[in-house]
């Protein structure tokens, strides 16, 4: 069996498999809201009651779906690799973790998650948010807010997936438009470094030119097959 470091990114096409549209659609609106009245902190600020609204819905659908062969494959290939493996979600559902993966970062947050901006403690969460909600932590009331990276904020744990990248001996972007930064120019960061690059799409990504190898497909055909030849091999 091999063995060296991977870096595994996701994308929205890996959770769209399995029911969950969580891409803005071509006339630039999300789930029919406008992206600058639901995902920024100026909105949040503006319309609390929306935005917990939307996040709500979002959740109660992830809720309802499952993870699809992709997710599973790739928790299996992460059980039974020999080198350090790394799995990054841009996604904000929990597909990943109950398809058993382990060794995982939510770079834009997630769903199951609050924040609170009184004290900056990060907790689970279920159910509905609503603009009353009082903190688990220091009980401060209507400070709570979705744990999702909103357009102009930083992403999570860009150190950590710096340093993976950097190190890593494979990177593979699977179900991305690679249109979104950072995370579009992870290909070139661990390139630089020498690592081997596989893009595993339905089409061709925006920056697919940076990639050693391409797999077009659904993510729930492409990447079971790509696992198991990396178990076999």
């Amino acid at each position: 069996m091999k063995s060296g470091n991977i870096v595994i990114l996701t994308g929205a096409g890996i959770s769209a498999e399995s029911g969950l549209q969580t891409f803005r659609a071509a006339d630039g609106l999300w789930e029919g809201h406008k992206v600058e009245d639901v995902a920024t902190p100026e909105a949040f600020a503006r319309d609390p009651a929306l935005v917990h609204q939307f996040y709500d819905a979002r959740r109660k659908r992830a809720g309802e779906v499952e993870p699809n062969e992709a997710h599973r494959a790739l928790a299996r290939l992460e059980a039974n690799w020999n080198g350090d493996f790394l799995l990054v979600t841009q996604n904000v559902d929990a597909l990943h973790e109950r398809a058993g993966s382990q060794n995982l970062l939510h770079m834009h947050g997630e769903l199951n998650s609050g924040w609170c901006l009184a004290c900056g403690e990060r907790f689970a969460w279920e159910g509905d948010m609503v603009p009353g909600n009082s903190c688990p932590n220091c009980h401060a009331s209507g400070m709570v807010r979705p744990d999702i990276v909103w357009f102009g904020e930083m992403p999570y744990e860009m150190e950590r997936i710096e340093a993976a990248l950097r190190k890593c001996d494979l990177f593979v972007s699977i179900g991305t438009s690679g249109a979104v930064y950072p995370a579009a120019g992870f290909v070139q960061t661990a390139k630089y470094r020498g690592a081997r690059t596989l893009e595993i799409n339905l089409d061709p990504s925006m920056g697919s030119l940076f990639f050693d190898a391409h797999r077009h497909g659904p993510a729930s055909v492409e990447v079971p097959k790509w696992v198991a030849e990396m178990l076999t091999a």
